[in-house]
């Protein structure tokens, strides 16, 4: 009897990893002026957020944005100014799902957002080093961290690049690249 129960037991891990395995998350191809980036999506564990951005994606919301804060040792961020340092009219803000348990690593995505953690609207940033401050410590003002819902899966060299770009104050903006790194199209993808 106990060598048939482990045997159960066995099976069920072995059939919820070949499933996990087998999971087909969404993906976003992000086409820049310095090269393609894929992300991966992870609704399970953001479903909210990862609805909001897929919505920007399928309405063009980004196409002709610019990544227009890029930070070396830390992050670029993007998704929601133009060109001429715009800033497009958004969707109502959602909720912070940085309780996730997503860590905010190397090559993940994650939401941009003002001090209200429940602020983030179409701006996300992609994070260049491990940024574990960022992560959710807890339900205060000073824990709610930022939610990632994402990772880089194709591209990190144009993330690389675009983080090493030399930059300056325009517009009243800091961290902006002299070059400008053009979001020109962001479409979902098999």
């Amino acid at each position: 009897m106990k060598t048939i129960l482990i045997c159960a037991a066995l099976a069920i891990t072995c059939f919820i990893q070949n499933a996990r395995a087998n999971t087909v998350y969404p993906k976003v191809l992000l086409e820049t002026n310095q090269g393609e980036i894929v992300l991966e999506l992870y609704p399970e564990k953001a479903p909210e957020t990862v609805e909001n951005f897929l919505k920007y994606v399928r309405d063009g919301f980004y196409n002709g944005t610019i990544f227009h804060r890029v930070i070396k040792g830390f992050m670029i961020q993007g998704g929601g100014m133009t060109e001429d340092m715009n800033k497009k009219t958004t969707l109502d803000p959602i909720k912070n799902e940085a309780y996730n348990g997503l860590k905010n690593l190397r090559g993940t995505v994650a939401m941009a957002r003002t001090m209200d953690p429940h602020s983030a609207t179409a701006q996300f940033f992609i994070n260049t080093v491990d940024n574990g401050f960022l992560d959710f410590k807890g339900q205060t003002a000073t824990g709610w961290g930022y939610c990632v819902f994402g990772k880089v899966i194709k591209g990190m060299e144009a993330v690389d690049a675009i983080e090493q770009m030399p930059t300056t104050k325009k517009e009243g903006h800091s961290d902006v690249p002299r070059t400008t790194v053009v979001l020109k199209k962001a479409i979902e993808i098999k």
